[in-house]
């Protein structure tokens, strides 16, 4: 097994969730004596596997588009094999597998055992958790569950990862354990749906319980949390958050809509005064908390009053953070399948840039308010001109980053007092 196997490139489209897949993939094949890469723009790997997304259609586009342009580079012989996973290949496995031939096989998003066997190699059990992380060595993800059980009717996603499936908590304390002292910091602990972890391995959620045991761990200094669904939030997770200092005052809870006729059609399983009272109990149990959510616009069925009604929500409860995404029909969910999608594309884009266009101005208030301020902050790179870095209301890639003058003594992977100087929408400036 130390002989050398070839050169392997696994190219990651989609979220952090697919990241930790390729991760633990990566570490099965360098065990295996594969010279392992990831997302390598060089075109020295024989091998190249493919980890699709398919959530909307500008990933799923993104995902085929990259398959076609190794398809080519395997049929002009550059490639001794190309192997496609993840939720794109688990949902089109069939119709890919027509339409390109040029690969060499299309897996299921969970098909890791499948995919080193066909390399001809051994799957080591006992590692499955076991990562090659892609990560700056200070921060990583922790994927606590995989599936979900709510079923949203634009949401495709319970189709190719199934129910919800809790990891075992002392495994995944263990991880984090592992992971600290291997030199990560932060901590995002991620799933599809937070809120349930625990509920169908324990019988009731353990969320709190989790947390709770990651902050005891020495040298974690951030522990991030990322999609709690907002019906039955476990409230617990509230007293947790407040009463340990490495829990980050940061929550990610998409809302999707607001409106009590769209929140039914979606779905959601949960009502606007219900979403208010949430929201404002998590303001009031942990004081200065950056909340995060996201917003689907366009979704057949909404009207101008349901948007102008989304609009005036997010005026009079506004999120430090947040996101939309315009709807996207997608094959098989029950939108799909009760429901024309009769909302014109540009109608669905002229929304979600309006919403947008109002969050920059919110975004900018909230940094104003951080002038004169002195945050603790987590500097992630070194560039030309500053160190860059994020505060404890910023997760990686989707929020904002701290401009920090360069200061001597100073080091990426390390938490530094920065006090504010300046700010603009998305970023903060700053000097130790």
């Amino acid at each position: 097994m130390n002989m050398k196997r070839g050169k392997v490139n696994i190219m990651t489209l989609g979220c952090s969730k697919n990241l930790v897949d390729s991760e633990m993939l990566l570490n099965q094949l360098d065990l295996n004596g594969f010279q392992v890469v990831h997302d390598s723009d060089k075109d020295d790997a024989n091998i190249v596997i493919l980890n699709t997304c398919g959530f909307i259609a500008d990933a799923k586009e993104e995902s085929v588009n990259t398959i076609l342009n190794f398809a080519d580079a395997r049929k002009a012989g550059k490639l001794d094999k190309l192997l496609v996973m993840g939720c794109l290949s688990a949902r089109y496995k069939e119709d890919l597998t027509k339409e390109i031939p040029e690969v060499d096989k299309f897996y299921g998003k969970f098909d890791f055992k499948e995919v080193v066997k066909d390399l001809n190699a051994t799957f080591y059990e006992q590692k499955m958790y076991h990562r090659v992380r892609t990560t700056p060595a200070h921060f990583s993800y922790l994927k606590i569950s995989e599936g979900c059980n709510r079923h949203c009717s634009f949401c495709a996603i319970p189709q190719f990862t199934g129910n919800h499936k809790s990891r075992e908590m002392e495994s995944l304390v263990e991880e984090a354990k592992g992971m600290v002292a291997g030199g990560v910091k932060e901590l995002l602990v991620i799933a599809q749906d937070l809120s349930y972890y625990g509920i169908d391995r324990y019988g009731e959620s353990k969320l709190a319980e989790l947390i709770d045991k990651l902050a005891d761990i020495e040298g974690l200094e951030w522990i991030r949390l990322h999609y709690a669904y907002p019906s039955k939030f476990p409230m617990e997770v509230l007293k947790v958050m407040r009463e340990r200092k490495n829990v980050a005052n940061y929550l990610d809870i998409p809302l999707q809509h607001i409106t009590d006729r769209m929140l039914g059609i979606m779905r959601r399983k949960i009502t606007k005064d219900e979403t208010i009272k949430l929201v404002n109990k998590i303001r009031e149990d942990v004081p200065g908390i950056a909340l995060r959510t996201t917003f689907l616009v366009g979704h057949p069925g909404e009207t101008e009053e349901d948007f102008e009604e989304l609009k005036a929500f997010v005026q009079e409860y506004p999120f430090e953070r947040m996101g939309v995404f315009a709807y996207s029909s997608e094959d098989d969910t029950y939108a799909y399948k009760m429901y024309k999608d009769d909302i014109p594309q540009e109608v669905k884009e002229a929304r979600a840039a309006e919403l947008m266009d109002m969050q920059q101005g919110i975004s900018a208030q909230f940094s104003q308010k951080q002038i004169g301020k002195t945050l603790q902050v987590l500097v992630d790179r070194e560039e030309e001109e500053y160190f860059v870095g994020r505060t404890e209301y910023d997760s990686p890639e989707v929020d904002c980053e701290v401009l920090i003058d360069k200061a001597a003594g100073m080091q990426v992977g390390q938490l530094y007092d920065i006090k504010i100087n300046d700010a603009t929408e998305f970023d903060l400036f700053g000097s130790i």
